[in-house]
C-alpha cells in the first residue's frame, strides 16, 4: 500500500507541477499591477522646496513600462511643474501629502492635444495632464494645490496660467476623494474623454478670472457625484468646444458655492449637448446664475433633465438661452443657427434670489422648443418698478449667455420669449420687497400652458402678461386680490388664449385684452 501511495504521489505530482508552475508565473507577471510605486525611491525629497517634477515622473514612468498600478505621494509637500500620467496609472495623494505646482511658468511646458478644439492654440498648460490615455486615475484623501493666487489674470496671458488638471481624449477615467486648491486657471478640463467618474472630491478655488471647477468638454459618459465646490467661476460647466456633442452626462448629490454660475451648461456649444441630467445638488451663495443654460454656437440642445435643487442667496436663479454667437471651431466654417429642445426642470426650491428675474428666450425664427418648469418655488428680492415692467428687452442675439444679460427683466418670476411648447405647472412665486412686474411676461410664446400658478403680483398690475402669443390655456391658478386683472393679454397677433377655472374673488377683473386685441382672442371658460 505505501508503495502504491508513492507512485501516485509522484504521478499526481507531475500532473500537477505545470500547472502549479503556470499560477506562481501568472501571480508573478502580475505583481506589478498590484504594486505601489514610491517617489521616494526615485529621488522625491516631499520637502515643499525641492523641485520633484523628474522624481514623480520617473515613479510614473517605472509605473505604466511595469504594466501599471499606484505612484504613491506620502507624509510630505511635493513640488512640482507638468506630470505626465499614463495608462494603468493611479496617482495617489495620501492623507497628509500635498502635491503643489510650481509657482514658476517655466516649468510648465506648453502641451498641446491632438483633438481639434476651440481653444487648441491657446491654455496649453497644466500641472497633471494625459492624452490619449486609458484606465487612469487620481485618488487619496490629500491635497493638489495649483498655488493659482501666484498666477494673477492678465491681459494676453492665455499661456500664463497652468491648469490644474487636464486629461483629453482619455477612456476610464476615475478622479476620487482628493481635495484640489487655488487653480490658476479652469481647474479640471476633461475634454472629448469616455467613461469619467469624478466622486467625493472637494475643490476650494475661490479666485476670480476663468477659474472654473470642473469643465466636461465634449465628453461621453460622465458621472459626478458626491462634490463640494466652491470656485471663483462657474462650479461645474459643460462645454462643447470640440465638433462633437457632450452628452450621457450625470451630475448628482452635490454642493456648490460660486462668484459666476454653479450648474452651467454652454457658453461654447458648438459641438452641442445630449441627455444631460442635474439632480439632487445645493447651491448656495452665488453672485451668477444658479442653473445655466446655453445654446449659442451652432449646436443642438436637446434631452436635458434639472430636478431636485434647492439654492439660497444667488443672483439668478434659472436661465435657460438659444443665441447665436456662432463662434466657430478654428480651422471650421462658422457654424448655421443650433436648437435647444427637450428641457425639463422640476422640483426647484430658491430662496434669497435677486430682483433680475429668470428667463426662458430664443430669438426671432428660432424658438426654444417643448420646456417644462414645474414645481418651483421662489423666493425673489422684488423691488422692480413700474418702469422695469414696461421696459423693452433687446434681443441680443449673438450675446454672452448669462442670466444677467438682459439686465432687470420686466417680469419678476419668469420673462418667457421665443418659445415653442412652455409648461409652467406648479409655481409658487413671491417677493420680499413690493415689486410693480408681474410674476409672468410670455412673449411670442406658442403653446403656453400655465396651470396651478400661485404668485403674488403686484397692486395695480397683472399677474401674468401675455404678448402675441398664440394657443395659451392658463387654467386652475389662484389669483390674488389686486387692482388690475389677472391676466393681460395684448398684441396684434395674440389668438387662441383660454382661462379656465381662475379662482379668483368677485372684484377681481380676470381677463382683460389690450387695445389692438383681434376679437376673439382670448376666451373665459366656466
Amino acid at each position: 500500500m505505501a508503495g502504491v501511495n508513492v507512485k501516485t504521489s509522484e504521478m499526481n505530482a507531475r500532473l500537477l507541477l505545470p500547472g502549479l508552475l503556470g499560477f506562481l508565473l501568472s501571480v508573478a507577471a502580475d505583481v506589478p499591477h498590484r504594486a505601489v510605486w514610491d517617489v521616494h525611491d526615485h529621488g522625491a525629497m516631499g520637502d515643499g522646496r525641492t523641485l520633484d517634477t523628474l522624481a514623480i515622473q520617473a515613479a510614473i514612468d517605472a509605473c505604466a513600462d511595469a504594466g501599471g498600478g499606484t505612484v504613491r505621494l506620502a507624509g510630505g509637500t511635493y513640488l512640482s511643474g507638468s506630470l505626465r500620467l499614463r495608462s494603468n496609472v493611479t496617482l495617489f495623494v495620501a492623507a497628509g501629502a500635498t502635491l503643489r505646482g510650481s509657482r514658476r511658468i517655466e516649468d510648465y511646458p506648453a502641451i498641446q492635444p491632438g483633438i481639434n478644439f476651440l481653444y487648441r492654440d491657446r491654455f496649453t498648460k497644466s500641472l497633471i495632464y494625459a492624452g490619449g490615455q486609458t484606465n487612469i486615475a487620481l485618488a487619496g484623501r490629500g491635497i493638489i494645490d495649483g498655488q493659482g493666487e501666484l498666477f494673477p489674470a492678465r491681459r494676453g496671458d492665455d499661456g500664463g496660467r497652468p491648469y490644474l488638471l487636464r486629461f483629453s481624449e482619455c477612456g476610464n477615467v476615475r478622479v476620487r476623494d482628493l481635495t484640489f486648491r487655488n487653480s490658476a486657471r479652469w481647474l479640471s478640463h476633461y475634454l472629448a474623454c469616455t467613461n469619467v467618474v469624478i466622486d467625493g472630491i472637494t475643490i476650494r478655488s475661490p479666485i476670480r478670472e476663468n477659474r472654473d471647477g470642473i469643465d466636461i468638454d465634449s465628453c461621453d459618459g460622465v458621472r459626478i457625484s458626491n462634490c463640494d465646490i466652491h470656485s471663483g467661476d462657474d462650479a461645474i460647466v459643460l462645454k462643447a468646444t470640440a465638433d462633437r456633442p457632450c452628452r450621457r452626462v450625470t451630475v448628482v448629490n452635490c454642493t456648490l458655492r460660486s462668484k459666476a454660475a454653479a450648474l452651467k451648461l454652454g457658453t461654447e456649444s458648438e459641438g452641442g449637448f445630449e441627455d444631460i441630467t442635474f439632480n439632487n445638488c445645493v447651491i448656495h451663495d452665488t453672485g451668477g446664475t444658479a442653473i445655466c443654460l446655453g445654446e449659442v454656437d451652432g449646436g443642438v440642445c436637446e434631452r436635458i433633465n434639472v430636478s431636485n435643487i434647492t439654492m439660497r442667496n444667488v443672483q439668478v436663479a434659472l436661465f435657460v438661452r438659444l443665441g447665436n454667437r456662432a463662434r466657430p471651431i478654428p480651422g471650421l466654417p462658422p457654424p448655421g443657427m443650433g436648437r435647444m429642445r427637450d428641457v425639463m426642470i422640476s422640483n426647484i426650491q430658491a430662496d434669497g434670489v435677486q430682483n433680475l428675474g429668470c428667463s426662458i428666450t430664443g430669438i426671432p425664427g428660432h424658438a426654444v422648443e417643448n420646456v417644462t418648469v414645474r414645481d418651483v418655488r421662489i423666493r425673489f428680492a422684488g423691488g422692480g418698478t413700474a418702469k422695469d415692467a414696461a421696459r423693452p428687452v433687446a434681443e441680443k442675439e449673438n450675446g454672452y449667455p448669462n442670466g444677467r444679460m438682459f439686465g432687470v427683466l420686466p417680469a419678476y418670476g419668469f420673462y418667457c420669449r421665443h418659445v415653442k411648447g412652455l409648461r409652467l405647472h406648479n409655481l409658487d412665486l413671491d417677493f420680499e420687497e413690493a415689486d410693480a412686474r408681474p410674476a409672468v411676461v410670455a412673449d411670442e410664446v406658442v403653446g403656453l400652458d400655465i396651470f396651478n400658478l400661485r404668485a403674488r403680483g403686484p397692486s395695480d398690475g397683472p399677474v401674468i402678461r401675455v404678448v402675441d402669443a398664440r394657443d395659451a390655456f392658463i387654467h386652475g391658478c389662484q389669483a390674488p386680490k389686486t387692482k388690475s386683472a389677472f391676466v393681460e393679454v395684448s398684441g396684434k397677433r395674440s389668438q387662441r388664449i383660454h382661462l379656465e377655472g381662475i379662482a379668483a374673488p368677485p372684484s377681481v377683473r380676470v381677463l382683460e385684452l389690450a387695445p389692438g386685441a383681434p376679437p376673439g382672442a382670448a376666451t373665459l371658460g366656466r
